[in-house]
């Protein structure tokens, strides 16, 4: 994929993450719920694990900056970078659908823990001073219920989606140059044929 259309890409996904990450999110003081997850696989996916942790650190911060919540916290601005860090490590290049079944499994279930339950648990209790046993106990069964839910919409969500990533990832017809222009193919074959 070129340079240009990764840029376009990750500019499209990082519009799409912060709408859902700040606009359309059910949230309460101790619990978020939203579809960010989507363009941040879908980034991982497609363009690797640098591309897919600088968007989830630009749309942490210029989400944080266009619509804030509550008072900026550099733990959450660590969990982005740590969320799309490991999606673009367990996501990127796979071969097959079972292949990215099972590294989706693995990736997703490594962001629920170490991140939604362990990182976020800790920032919360910082920050409001609450129990971090307490905290993490009410997280635990909101990250057993996003599991297969976060799995199965992104396995289905690929599957409807390889078509047309795939045409869109593909080299555009006349953009490759032959390593030998026609022209001067031409001269030398001239060349070759009038010294025989």
């Amino acid at each position: 994929m070129s340079k240009v259309k990764k840029i376009v890409l990750s500019g499209l996904l990082l519009a799409v993450l912060i709408v859902l990450e700040r606009v359309i999110a059910f949230e309460t003081q101790f619990l978020r719920f939203s579809f960010a997850y989507v363009p941040l696989m879908l980034s991982a996916i497609m363009l690797g694990p640098a591309w897919s942790t600088g968007i989830a650190v630009l749309g942490d911060v210029i989400g944080m900056l266009m619509f804030p919540k509550s008072a900026f916290f550099p733990g959450f601005t660590l969990n982005a970078l740590l969320t799309g860090l490991i999606y673009g490590l367990f996501l990127y290049n796979t071969k097959n659908d079972k292949q990215f079944l099972l590294r989706l499994i693995l990736g997703t279930l490594t962001v629920l823990i170490v991140v939604h339950l362990l990182l976020t648990s800790l920032w919360l209790s910082i920050m409001y001073k609450s129990a971090f046993i307490a905290l993490l106990s009410a997280r635990v069964l909101i990250a057993a219920i996003l599991l297969p839910i976060e799995v199965g919409t992104m396995f289905f969500l690929k599957k409807f989606l390889d078509p047309l990533v795939t045409k869109f990832m593909a080299p555009e017809e006349g953009t490759e140059r032959p390593l030998v222009p026609d022209s001067e193919a031409n001269n030398r074959e001239e060349h070759y044929d009038t010294s025989v």
